[in-house]
């Protein structure tokens, strides 16, 4: 029997926390082009990976590559732009489930945070504060069976509905959808037209015609910059 001074006593090991981590196709610095915090100097964080294909998308590059970081990190260079707006953005941020996460973080921060979600997954998590800029996919995007609606029953007054138009039969399709949900009741809704599909001045007559209580929208990135990356 061995006495308790001489018991050899094994060493406790302890395991660092794994830092919570992302994976981060870009962080950039620009102004923002949509929505209601349209021209606002803004901090972009574009999350990797989409589990939709809408055949308009205009950035593709987002859905693979990308590279992990510590959200410590993330924080840490959104901070060096000394911008009060970010929009965490894709791909579709909340296939990464640690993007709730983040914008918790951001907001805790005291940041002015959007997402912009694809509308396909769940929106009841999301942190209150985050004002939602959620699409409705119009048939001509080709993922319109992805759209979730449940989450119409999960949207603040601060959210807004966007809904992308490639066509007539889009915008008829969005008319009606507007009319049977009653989502202007329930947010802002945004019409914006797919760039050469549908003439900007064109969609704008429609919703004058049909006396729509909706909110054109252009995208002022792509006026200034030309759909440059990094923009």
């Amino acid at each position: 029997m061995v006495s308790g001074s001489n018991a050899s006593v094994a060493p406790t090991t302890s395991t660092p926390a794994v830092a919570e981590r992302l994976r981060i196709t870009e962080i950039f610095h620009s102004i923002q082009g949509e929505a209601d915090a349209i021209g606002w100097r803004t901090v972009f964080v574009r999350l990797t990976g989409c589990p939709l294909r809408c055949v308009w998308c205009d950035t593709e590059y987002s859905f693979y590559g990308g590279d992990w970081q510590a959200i410590d990190d993330i924080l840490a260079e959104v901070a060096t732009h000394g911008a009060k707006h970010v929009c965490v953005t894709g791909g579709e941020p909340l296939a990464q489930k640690r993007c709730l996460i983040l914008l918790q973080r951001l907001c805790d921060a005291g940041y002015d945070v959007s997402l912009e979600t694809s509308g396909a997954l769940d929106v009841s998590v999301v942190d209150p504060r985050v004002r939602k800029v959620m699409d409705l996919k119009a048939p001509d995007s080709g993922e319109s069976k992805r759209n979730l609606w449940s989450n119409l029953d999960h949207l603040l007054p601060h959210d807004q509905v966007k809904i992308v138009i490639a066509s007539r039969a889009d915008y008829e399709w969005a008319r009606g959808v507007v009319a049977e949900h009653a989502i202007d009741r329930r947010c802002m809704v945004l019409f914006s037209p797919v760039h050469g599909k549908v003439q900007p001045r064109e969609l704008a007559e429609w919703i004058i015609e049909d006396k729509l209580p909706v909110r054109f929208q252009l995208q002022l990135h792509k006026l200034l910059w030309n759909d440059a990356p990094g923009h």
